[in-house]
């Protein structure tokens, strides 16, 4: 989506015109008679500002609706609800932990079961639909080894098998990929990080082009009622305002970091799709990563992505801490590997950052 594309969803108060969205923090509304309602009742079915920013974020992604949910993980249990049990889904093999942890649960207490299978072989993911399979579920890039897949025959797969492309788009955000324009059916955000941008807000979001499903997820965001907050949802509108903004500043830094990494002899590999301000690096033999993070000055040891601040995660006992070690090991998740999330900060102030630190953590290995 461009910038300009952007700048046209409104986001301001009809009634005085203010620029920055009402909060309206009211839990309840009066109705004028019996039977007649402002077509606001109770904040958990629907707020005026949760609603304006799920309008805005429905036009941004091409979609009829969205549901902002009280986090990432809050979207991905709305889409499970959709599920009985003996459904199956294809997952990406590769895949935050968070989600795999509810995954196994779903599988465990309802009977959905989830095949993690590899999407960048086509032919490996059709080999497992059967008569059971309703959904895939993807990440386009990876979490944490950044492998790209191409959703376009994916989309045409489905569409043959009758069942629901799901794509976790938190790394691309709707300025860089928004697949519901594309063919996918549901398409979901952790907005905590690049769509709130700033780490200050904990929320999701779901978002689809079908009306029937817009109605059953609907009764479920409500049913349930992990809804967010009208703060929180004021906070996203504000972050929707810089989205293209901060996206290319930490797309740019990520593409010159990475470029830079491959001329480090401390660095293994480095895993980076060429897109977003998310990568991963290996660090090589006799560079330790708790040297590392104890050296770092501008970057900073924290469990997250997508805000204005470099970010470096340690999957292995942070993102993906509940993944058994067997499949840690399977996937490459090992005790070399870092995650980073490159903010918006002097590109040049990361670089020397992350090299003086790549430095120090040899010496303190060697000495």
């Amino acid at each position: 989506m461009k910038s300009t594309e952007l700048a046209q969803i409104a986001l301001t108060d009809d009634c005085t015109g203010a620029i920055a969205n009402p909060i309206y923090l009211s839990t309840a509304y009066a109705h004028p008679e019996l039977g007649a309602s402002t077509g606001y009742d109770y904040s958990r079915t629907k707020n005026p500002t949760r609603n304006a920013f799920e309008e805005a974020f429905a036009a941004i992604e091409g979609g009829i609706a969205s549901f902002a949910t009280a986090s990432g993980m809050a979207s991905i249990q709305l889409i499970c609800s959709l599920f009985k049990p003996d459904d199956e889904v294809l997952v990406s093999y590769d895949l935050y932990g968070g989600t795999f942890r509810l995954f196994q649960y779903y599988e465990q207490q309802y009977g959905v079961i989830f095949k993690y299978v590899h999407f960048e072989d086509i032919t490996e993911v059709a080999a497992h639909i059967n008569t059971n399979t309703r959904a895939f579920f993807i990440e386009p890039i990876s979490n944490p080894l950044m492998i790209a897949i191409d959703l376009e025959p994916y989309y045409t797969l489905a569409q043959q098998h009758n069942i629901l492309t799901i794509v976790d788009n938190t790394f691309l955000t709707p300025y860089l990929s928004t697949p519901l324009k594309d063919g996918a059916d549901i398409v979901l955000h952790s907005a905590t990080k690049y769509i709130g941008g700033h780490n200050d807000v904990l929320a999701g979001v779901v978002t689809v082009k079908d009306e029937t499903l817009a109605e059953k997820l609907a009764i479920l965001h409500n049913m349930i009622g992990a809804t967010l907050s009208p703060f929180d949802s004021y906070l996203l509108q504000r972050g929707l305002k810089t989205l293209h903004l901060r996206v290319e500043r930490s797309e740019s830094n990520a593409q010159r970091l990475a470029e830079r990494c491959h001329t480090l002899q401390e660095i293994d590999e480095v895993l980076y799709s060429g897109q977003t301000g998310m990568l991963s690096l290996r660090l090589a033999e006799g560079y330790s990563v708790s040297a590392l993070l104890k050296h770092i000055q501008v970057c900073r040891f924290a469990e997250s992505l997508g805000g204005t601040e470099t970010f470096i995660t340690f999957p292995y006992t942070q993102t993906h801490v509940d993944m058994p070690d067997i499949e840690k090991d399977k996937r490459g998740i090992d005790q070399q590997l870092i995650r980073l999330s490159i903010g918006i900060e002097d590109y040049n102030d990361i670089e020397n950052d992350l090299i003086q630190a790549l430095t120090k953590s040899r010496e303190d290995v060697t000495v």
